[in-house]
């Protein structure tokens, strides 16, 4: 098959080109061939996404809209797979040329601001239908800046971009929730699709966890040592807690910070926290931080950056709990997958498409996400660790629940969409029928 993939970067810089570059190799060994158009080829330090040289890629700063057009259609894609354009017109106008899947990462053409939450009086996602009717909205309840004539830009884009996916074939996402997202706006339930998604594979040299086995009542890491399991003689030693990503208020480090006092007190052992990440609330979360610290010896938090790929295994595998905090309905959540990988269970709210792959009991607990509060994350962040027995099924759980969403499972489904809406190709009677009839005029 001929695949088009069109995004506005190359490059590796959020969740979807991660996606993609995970998923370009793969189709490539699989036989199908690939092309690649983009609107700009940066920020030059980031990456480029994983192409092979036979693999024509096209970008649209460089030959201009009307040479990029005109190339894609020359190349006759049987799909185009869409990921995010940011100029609206170009992409109604790459629609156009080949029957065309998108892929809903995020909040496309639903939301004003693009984050589906409410951040005032509380911060709690926003159930509403995009329109008109989300301008009164949009300064009362702080659902993004304070810039009228912002408002009205970012209206106006997401109302073209719900435009245009109507003039898509289907839509794809990965999670339940996103899912009834699109068909709350009207799009027809037999062409909008929740495709499994997946856990990226453990690199061969990782640190990380890479089996897990119940071994006399306890659970034995392959190739590290297994983290603290909470005992009565073992209450001197901290608990790890880790947080993973960006720091901005909608990530909730700020309402993570506010629980933990709560749940040290429960568990009555020090905590240890790690920041993962950083941010624009980097230096409000290391002041509270630094302030907790003052008021109570028990707690332990440090801010360590970003972390790389190669470092991810060391900081997950020496973390006994993934704390996700998000306010904002994520659209799945990726980290938790990747936590689960590592036998690392998670607390989190229940927002979004995180109950997708977060079970109670099973690989870690959900607080209650309509308002997400600080007494309901600490009650999940103590559920997951007061329990050693329990602790250690958790763990078992997470790889467990991890390892079930493959990247084959996604793939096969992905492609069966492919095949339903793909251009189809005149078989040679219905060639040999059509010159008949031309000749018969």
């Amino acid at each position: 098959m001929r695949i088009a993939i069109a995004n506005w970067s190359q490059r590796r810089i959020g969740g979807s080109e991660t996606y993609l570059n995970s998923i370009i190799p793969i189709l490539l060994d699989r036989g199908h061939e690939l092309a690649f158009l983009f609107e700009v080829d940066e920020p030059a330090v980031r990456d480029q996404i994983a192409l092979l040289h036979t693999s024509p890629a096209w970008c649209v700063a460089d030959i201009g809209h009307k040479r990029a057009l005109a190339t894609l259609r020359g190349w006759e894609p049987d799909v185009i797979y869409t990921h995010g354009i940011h100029d609206t017109e170009l992409e109604a106008d790459i629609i156009r040329i080949a029957p065309a899947i998108f892929f809903a990462h995020t909040f496309t053409g639903t939301c004003i601001s693009g984050q589906k939450t409410f951040k005032s009086p509380v911060a709690k996602p926003c159930s509403r239908s995009f329109g008109w009717q989300c301008l009164l909205h949009y300064y009362p309840h702080r659902c993004g800046g304070r810039s009228p004539i912002t408002m009205f830009r970012l209206y106006l884009t997401q109302a073209k971009r719900l435009e245009n996916l109507r003039d898509y074939q289907a839509i794809v996402t990965h999670s339940s929730y996103m899912r009834a997202e699109y068909v709350k706006h009207d799009f027809d339930p037999a062409r909008v699709y929740n495709l499994s998604y997946y856990a990226p594979r453990l690199s061969s040299n990782s640190l990380s966890v890479a089996a897990s086995q119940q071994v006399d009542g306890s659970v034995e890491i392959a190739e590290a040592p297994p983290p603290v399991q909470p005992t009565a003689s073992t209450l001197e030693i901290p608990s790890r807690l880790l947080f993973l990503g960006r720091m901005e208020f909608l990530k909730g480090g700020e309402i993570f910070l506010d629980a933990l006092q709560q749940a040290q007190s429960i568990l009555n052992r020090p905590l240890h926290v790690t920041f993962a990440g950083d941010g624009p609330e980097r230096h409000k979360w290391e002041s509270k931080a630094a302030s907790l610290q003052a008021q109570n010896q028990q707690l332990s938090i440090e801010f360590v950056g970003w972390t790389r790929d190669s470092q991810l295994d060391s900081v997950l595998s020496n973390s006994d709990l993934l704390v996700f905090p998000s306010l904002w309905p994520e659209p799945f959540g990726l980290a938790g997958l990747e936590a689960g990988q590592r036998g690392v269970p998670v607390a989190a709210f229940a927002v979004g498409g995180i109950p997708d792959w977060l079970f109670d009991g099973v690989n870690g607990y959900l607080a209650p996400g309509d308002p997400p509060t600080e007494a309901g994350l600490a009650e999940a962040i103590v559920k997951c660790l007061r329990n050693p027995g329990h602790y250690a099924q958790l763990r078992r759980g997470a790889m467990e629940i991890s390892h079930s969403f493959d990247m084959e499972t996604h793939l096969n489904a992905l492609l069966k969409v492919f095949e339903k809406f793909r251009k189809k190709t005149p078989n040679t009677s219905e060639k040999n029928e059509h010159l008949i009839l031309k000749a018969g005029r």
